[in-house]
């Protein structure tokens, strides 16, 4: 197995931090692309590549502005992500599939690889996957209406009142928001994509799981999402969240990914 090691990858649009373990890369191994969520780094999902890391090699992938990659040169939405993760990929040595194993915005981003980039990837496995908009009922549309109308209010009352805008934003904003710092341009193109179209031009096989506890990607955006990737599968894991589905319930996850690899030609 190959020592676990920080290299950069020198994509023209921006450079990548990532890590490869496992067996060496030939062409008759199974690439394992490990896909982070929004405000993490490749360290996440390195207890599950850990897992597998005698079947396969595997690219834990920092996306640039987060872990050891520096920040994209300008705004990006999840399309930009993966022209650069394609480019990234194709100059590795070859493969004889590759699987992307994404967790939440990585998920976004496999999604566009998986449409855009179909040579890329030969399967999907999607943790708690983003994309599609939430689904809100009556009371949560209520609340949120409230709340956008409150800080529209302040916010245009705040030279009046000496109010500082920016602390009004963290406020009022998500936690994602608040902490995204030079980020934000990219977590507002981010949030307000709805993939519905791209998730339609999937061709590729993909594997969708999410916790049943989910609340920020709950498991009706896989129901939804599964009935429009053309070759998707669906399980909902009992008692499980946004994030303990990658810590107690790791081997769950795991059992599931040896299965769908097992079905990939």
């Amino acid at each position: 197995m190959t020592a676990p090691m920080t290299q950069v990858a020198p994509v023209s649009a921006a450079p990548f931090a990532f890590e490869e373990i496992g067996l060496p890369a030939d062409g008759d191994t199974t690439r394992f692309v490990w896909a982070h969520g929004w405000g993490q780094s490749r360290r996440a999902l390195a207890p599950l590549a850990e897992g597998l890391s005698g079947q396969g090699t595997h690219l834990l992938l920092d996306f640039p502005g987060f872990g050891e990659s520096p920040p994209p040169p300008d705004a990006w939405d999840t399309g930009d992500y993966a022209d650069a993760t394609a480019e990234l990929l194709a100059s590795r040595p070859p493969a004889a599939k590759t699987i992307w194993v994404g967790h939440s915005f990585g998920c976004r981003v496999g999604l566009q690889i998986a449409a855009r980039h179909p040579q890329s990837v030969s399967g999907l496995f999607l943790i708690a996957g983003a994309g599609l908009p939430r689904q809100r009922n009556l009371g949560e549309r209520v609340r949120l209406g409230a709340r956008v109308r409150t800080f529209k209010a302040l916010k245009r009352a705040a030279p009046v009142l000496g109010l500082d805008e920016e602390k009004l934003r963290q406020h009022f904003g998500s936690k994602d928001y608040a902490n995204a710092g030079e980020m934000r341009g990219v977590l507002a193109k981010v949030v307000s994509e709805d993939l519905s179209d791209v998730a339609r031009q999937i061709t590729c096989p993909a594997h969708l799981v999410y916790g049943e506890n989910d609340t920020e990607t709950p498991p009706e955006i896989g129901e939804r999402l599964s009935r429009l990737i053309p070759r998707a599968e669906l399980t909902i894991l009992p008692r499980h969240d946004h994030y303990t589905v990658l810590t107690t319930g790791k081997h769950q996850v795991l059992k599931r990914l040896r299965d769908f690899v097992g079905t990939i030609a």
